[in-house]
């Protein structure tokens, strides 16, 4: 179980299939040659030399006196991490470079293609969307929030009908007050998987393939006042690879509804915030502790982990499935 969620870490961080067995083996084997290696794992020589190159490549592991053996992943991992985040802004403009496109050739000839959306039209829109979608709704989600009184309600009922639900939620979701367990909370234990990132590149709703809907709102205002409904468009397609590759890169979040046993739930929902890169103040004020006993709490679960930093903590806790 340990092994497949380590592997699971690995390829999430685009480390290929040949490299991640590669890398489970010489944690267990090394120090290894590499035609030992190749055996072990029961890869070829072009294979195996190519994991190695990989592995080398992302400071994972190296050659020393001819044998292959790992090496401390902290170095390693923030290089992969870089390269998800630069995949990822390469994404977003790649994107907005094409609704640029769009917009300059065809927004203002078809008005069918997309749709402006104002004032208290956006709650009515919001509203049909959850009622219309037939077999997934996915979502980038993002304050400020569009005040609809039945919004929870909306999205229970469309959990219930069986709709598949996959929400990404920015660090600044989080940190609203109440919000994880009035908002997302609910959510999870109805069936939504959900995820986290520290910051979502839109406000956007997908519903099926059918169309988009995507929040024109002012952070600095508090204001959401303008949203576009997109049609099946070049610009459709590439809001929903946008989406996919964030899912694949975002940090899960289970909130309290689902843990392992002996793990209070004011503990998993810490861990999932420290993941998130939620700040300690934030942190406190959304446990509703003091910032004394939140580093209480975080010594304790140290303690639990074997931990010594909060790296290692995180680590960890996402090895034993805690976050």
């Amino acid at each position: 179980m340990v092994k497949a969620k380590v592997e699971q870490a690995l390829r999430r961080l685009g480390v290929g299939p040949d490299a991640a067995t590669a890398y489970l083996a010489l944690l267990e084997l090394a120090p290894i040659a590499p035609d030992g290696l190749a055996a072990a794992i029961g890869l070829d020589e072009r294979r195996l030399a190519a994991a190695c190159d990989e592995l080398a490549e992302t400071g994972l592991a190296h050659t020393v006196s001819g044998a292959v053996v790992p090496v401390p992943p902290a170095a390693g991992l923030e290089i992969l991490r870089r390269h998800r985040a630069a995949e990822l802004d390469e994404s977003r403009i790649a994107v907005a470079g094409a609704f640029e496109s769009f917009r300059r050739t065809r927004l203002e000839y078809d008005n069918d293609l997309v749709e402006v959306v104002t004032g208290d039209g956006i709650g009515l829109r919001l509203r049909q969307a959850w009622a219309s979608a037939r077999k997934q709704i996915r979502q980038f989600d993002s304050p400020p929030y569009f005040p609809i009184p039945s919004a929870t309600q909306d999205a229970l009922a469309t959990l219930a009908r069986g709709v598949d639900q996959r929400v990404i939620y920015s660090r600044d979701s989080l940190e609203q007050p109440g919000y994880i367990a009035d908002c997302i909370e609910p959510f999870i234990e109805a069936g939504e998987q959900a995820r986290v990132l520290p910051s979502v590149p839109v406000k956007l709703v997908i519903i099926d393939d059918a169309y988009a809907l995507v929040s024109l709102s002012i952070k600095e205002a508090d204001r959401h006042t303008t949203m576009l409904v997109v049609q099946p468009s070049g610009l459709l397609s590439a809001l929903t690879a946008l989406f996919e590759l964030s899912w694949h890169n975002a940090l899960p979040f289970h909130g309290s509804a689902i843990r392992p046993q002996r793990l209070l739930p004011a503990d998993r929902r810490l861990l999932a915030l420290l993941a998130a890169g939620v700040p300690d103040d934030d942190i406190a004020r959304e446990l509703d502790v003091s910032r004394r006993t939140l580093f209480r709490r975080m010594e304790i679960l140290m303690a639990r982990l074997g931990a010594t930093t909060r790296f290692q903590m995180a680590l960890q806790a996402q090895r034993r499935g805690w976050v």
